[in-house]
């Protein structure tokens, strides 16, 4: 069966980095666009990046654009995000989803990421 796995959360001061990893197993990974999407404290949910199947393409959203950055590994079936010049409002639990179409319909259990000095 399909299944996401995140990994590289942590706890980090302001202004630090950290890189998430994402394992896809249970289907064709580079077959699928994916995405990076996150959940701070009493919020909803909040798309962050995306990356086509063969990295041919990326797109952030406003706020973590310039500072994050999507890639790939098809042949691990890995999707990373490095994440740098981190804020406290980039604090959230941190969620691998693949693309199915219109909505992701798999997605990882997320991993947390805490900004605080």
């Amino acid at each position: 069966q399909v299944q996401l796995v995140e990994s590289g959360g942590g706890l980090v001061q302001p202004g630090g980095s950290l890189r998430l990893s994402c394992a896809g197993n249970g289907f064709t990974f580079g077959h699928y666009e994916m995405h990076w999407v996150r959940q701070a404290p009493g919020k909803g949910l909040e798309w962050v990046a995306l990356i086509n199947s063969r990295s041919e393409f990326t797109s952030y959203g406003g706020s973590v654009k310039g500072r994050f950055s999507i890639s790939r590994n098809n042949g691990d079936n890995m999707v990373y995000l490095q994440m740098n010049s981190l804020k406290a409002e980039d604090t959230a639990v941190y969620f691998c989803c693949r693309d199915g179409g219109f909505y992701c319909d798999y997605w990882g259990s997320g991993t947390q990421v805490t900004v605080a000095s």
